[in-house]
């Protein structure tokens, strides 16, 4: 499997590394204007060529499917300029749109678009959270509340410093929240109706200003979904908890217990004065006498050391590639995309308006 890279920012450096643990897979080209990024992913990947455009790199024979991972306000053109000149696999990083505005595009070239579209929701593969997910039903029934939580540290540097800006990310509830609201509809099986959120801009970036304007993208908040089944979903970010023994908590309680999801941060992240991280964890609290148990969910440390994700990135790859071997259909669909960003755009909206917003 030949892999052409466009953008090769911190997740194309992931990709990369990644793509390397597969075997018989490999990088052929990769697409970034900036020279820095094209320095370190050449690093990971020698004899891999810079090609100066998508349009040159789609067009090589030597490369079989394309990872995008170029700022969020880019994803949707990109995914076009593929589809125009040879529409090939692709895997898509979230999100796949940031404007309503854009989403007939989207739709359009999702009824015309003949090869798989893989969209990188890469929260769905982390090791702790694949087990919650397999062991739902069975520990909850079928959940009726969800909560996710992340304590995280600010959002990081990036090249010209686009995600900075709503206008660019689609927003802190697009750009960081779409990975919960994918896990949300994933964890209840139904569809949401009504989206109520608090959220703003409490402490980051308020003394940074990039061509006289001052970064607009919230640092924390609340969101309440509720979905048609009548289950309830509850989400709490803060993005100024820099040394949060777990990034990630879930918690799915229905009528047949409890079962909670423990998830550490990117080791690269944790504060060594802390001490050792954690190991990520889920226990299950049934409401018959059997108790509690709790589940230590260790990671291959070759894969935590490839990325951020807890290995996730590298299990994505092999059932991307498992998909195009196979012509099977992509577990994370370009509608499952869509219906994350939809709702990361409607907490967005309650939030500013301070409204409940109807799906």
């Amino acid at each position: 499997m030949r892999y052409g890279i466009l953008g090769c920012g911190m997740m194309g450096q992931e990709h990369i590394r990644n793509i390397h643990l597969i075997a018989g897979s490999r990088v052929t080209a990769i697409v970034d204007p900036d020279a820095a990024m094209r320095a370190r992913a050449l690093a990971l990947s020698p004899g891999t060529v810079v090609v100066d455009t998508l349009a040159r790199m789609v067009a090589r024979d030597d490369v079989d499917a394309i990872v995008i991972a170029t700022p969020n306000h880019q994803h949707l053109a990109q995914l076009e300029e593929v589809a125009a000149i040879r529409p090939m696999p692709v895997l898509l990083e979230k999100p796949v749109y940031t404007k309503a505005s854009e989403l007939p595009r989207l739709m359009r070239l999702r009824d015309n678009f003949p090869s798989l579209i893989w969209v990188a929701l890469e929260y769905r593969y982390m090791p702790p959270i694949t087990k919650f997910l397999e062991m739902l039903g069975a520990e909850t029934g079928e959940p009726t509340m969800l909560t996710i939580r992340e304590h995280r540290f600010p959002f990081l540097k990036k090249v010209g410093d686009w995600n900075r800006f709503n206008g660019n990310t689609g927003g802190t509830m697009v750009e960081k929240c779409c990975h919960f609201f994918d896990l949300m509809r994933l964890a209840i099986g139904a569809e949401p109706v009504r989206v109520m959120a608090s959220a703003g801009q409490a402490m980051n970036h308020l003394d940074e200003i990039y061509g006289g304007a001052v970064p607009d993208i919230w640092d924390h908040g609340y969101v309440l979904v509720e979905f048609a089944n009548g289950a309830r979903a509850a989400l709490e970010l803060c993005m100024f908890a820099e040394g949060s023994r777990y990034q990630e908590e879930l918690s799915a309680v229905g009528p047949g217990g409890k079962l909670e999801a423990l998830v550490p941060g990117p080791g690269r992240f944790w504060p060594a004065h802390l001490g050792p991280a954690p190991v990520a964890r889920v226990i299950a609290s049934p409401r018959h006498p059997r108790g509690p148990r709790s589940l230590e969910i260790p990671v291959d440390p070759q894969l935590l050391k490839a990325g951020d994700h807890n290995g996730a990135t590298y299990y994505e790859h092999v059932l991307f590639q498992r998909a195009i071997r196979t012509g099977g259909a992509p577990a994370v669909s370009l509608d499952d995309g869509v219906a994350a960003v939809r709702m990361g755009l409607a907490a967005q909206e309650a939030a500013r308006d301070r409204r409940v917003v109807s799906l």
